[in-house]
This record gives C-alpha cells, structure tokens and sequence, in this order.
C-alpha cells in the first residue's frame, strides 16, 4: 500500500466534493461511506484501489491517500494523485466565484451553505460521454445503476477484503462487445450502438474531448453532436463535467431547470426561449449554480450536510 498526504486549496468539504461528483447513493464507481472515498483505477493491465479520506482540524484541509495495489506499481502515487486532482477538483481556486456569490444575497446563501465544494470532472472523455448517453431520458437513479452494470460487465475488478470494486471501463474494454452484450444491461440498443461506436473512434484515435478544449463553446458542441447518440444536453454536459468549463449550464436539463426556476422563486417554468436571459445574469458562474443546486436537491433528500447559515 501506497499513503501520502494532499492538500487541496481551502475552502475543502471532502463529502460534497465526492457528492457532487457521485450524483445518486446508487453509484458503485464513486463510493462513499460517509467518511472515505473509494474508487478503483485502472492501471495498465491491473487495477488500483484508491481511498481518500479528509484529515480532522482546524487547519488548512489535508487528504489522506491510500492506494492498494496488486504487486508492484511503482506509478500508482502519481496516478492516484492526477485522479484525485481531475475528480475532486481540489487544485481549483474558486475565491472569484465567493465574492460574485457576495454581491448576491440569494447565491450568497447558497454558496455559503455548500462552502467547499469543488467542481469534478469525469477522470476520462469517454468516461463522461458515456454517463451522458446512459442517462439520457431516463431517471439519474435509472442511468446510475445502468453505468454500474457496465463496470460489472466491463470494468477491471479489484478485491479488497472479500469486497468487489469495479473501475470504469475504457474504450479498449468493449473491442469484443456488441450492442446486444449491452442491451442485456438495460441500454436501449440505440444507446449501445453510440456507446461502442464512441469506444472506436478514441481507440482508433478519432475522437479526443480534450483536444476540443481550444474550441470557443458553440464550436465545441458542434463538434460532440457529430458523434452518434450526442445531442445537445450530452454536448454541454460535457463542456461542464468533462472539460471543466464552469460558465456552462447544461440547458437541456429539466431537472436542472426545474431546481433553478424553485431557487429564485420564478412564476413559470424554465424552457429554451427564456432560460438565457435568466442564466445571464449568474455568468461566468452558472455552471457552479448547477453544481450547488444538485447539492442542494442531495441536502433536501438527506445524502449532504449543509453548512447552517
């Protein structure tokens, strides 16, 4: 086993940063038992087990990192550590948001009452294009347990004290896969057929979402509905939770839109034609409302402690 310790920039909430990444307590990829998070890591042919657990005090946030390894893995630390900074997003400096979120006492309250939390983004491309195919029209509980299958299925397994981990699959998981393997998991043949066809184009090196990253935001989601099964909600939710873009508020989110017409206590519901001139007024910021608004749905259902304020 591998120990170190991080310390990511204050103000650090392990617990919201891992619920704002895991979504449902449904999810078997990103576990939490209220005090360690836990994750299996694919390593070349092997797989890690990564447990991540907040030190108590006062002091500025330290992580303590656990990393279980079969054999020898002499590049565990640095795999681990790229994971935790990519999932937990615990380099990122998010002070300009808290004194925007100051000059507005709605977002204030909000803010405050999630202090911590750090956006996430999905350790790989395919890895959030795939979530986003598997919940599209369908409930966020449905599509989770769909994405845990898949790693059953297809994800390189890691035993820990008679306990079963599963990582995420890669693109290179499913060369054997067909739309049937997946249908006999629940996905609807259309979403299987995208799923692989998504894991050919980056095995064969045609698809990489990082390498949209110099894009400007509508090029971007031009360039991800090319790709089979990708509309637009799929494309902005990659923008957000795969490219980190935090000004960007996935519109096609009704359950999203909903939590924001309740939150400022709007008379009618959120739709296409009258979503931008509300979101216009939280930018660059309105991809961290979103953020905070699932915490705040999480709160409500008694998964997240908030700060009282």
């Amino acid at each position: 086993m591998t120990s170190f310790i991080l310390k990511p920039r204050p103000p650090f909430r392990l617990d919201l940063a891992v619920w704002t990444l895991r979504r449902r307590p449904e999810n078997a990829i990103d576990r939490w038992d209220g005090q360690t998070y836990r994750r299996v890591l694919p390593l070349g042919d092997k797989a890690i087990l990564l447990e991540v657990a907040q030190l108590p005090g006062s002091g500025p946030p330290r992580l303590s990192v656990h990393v279980h390894s079969d054999g020898a893995a002499p590049q565990a630390r640095a795999v681990a550590t790229a994971a935790v900074e990519r999932l937990l997003g615990i380099r990122l400096d998010l002070s300009a948001f808290y004194e925007f979120a100051s000059e507005h006492a709605r977002l204030d309250l909000l803010a405050l009452r999630f202090r911590g939390m750090k956006p996430p983004r999905y350790l790989t491309g395919f890895e959030c294009l795939a979530n986003a195919i598997a919940c599209q029209q369908i409930s966020l509980a449905a599509g989770i347990q769909l994405l845990n299958r898949l790693g059953e299925a297809f994800g390189r397994p890691y035993r820990n004290n008679g306990d079963v981990h599963y990582a995420f699959p890669r693109p290179e998981d499913f060369v054997q896969a067909t739309p049937d393997d997946l249908r006999g998991l629940g996905l609807t043949r259309n979403k299987g057929i995208a799923l692989l066809n998504l894991a050919g184009l980056i095995r064969n090196g045609q698809f990489d979402l990082d390498a949209l990253q110099t894009l400007p935001d509508d090029e971007a989601v031009a360039e991800l509905c090319l790709l089979r099964g990708v509309g637009r909600w799929s494309a902005e939710y990659a923008l957000l939770r795969g490219m980190g873009r935090l000004h960007v508020f996935p519109q096609d989110d009704i359950g999203a839109r909903n939590s924001l017409a309740g939150w400022l206590e709007l008379s009618e519901k959120l739709n296409d034609q009258n979503i931008q001139p509300v979101l216009e007024r939280w930018r660059p910021f309105c991809g961290l409302i979103y953020f905070h608004l699932l915490l705040d749905k999480l709160a409500a259902g008694g998964h997240v402690a908030a700060h009282a304020v």
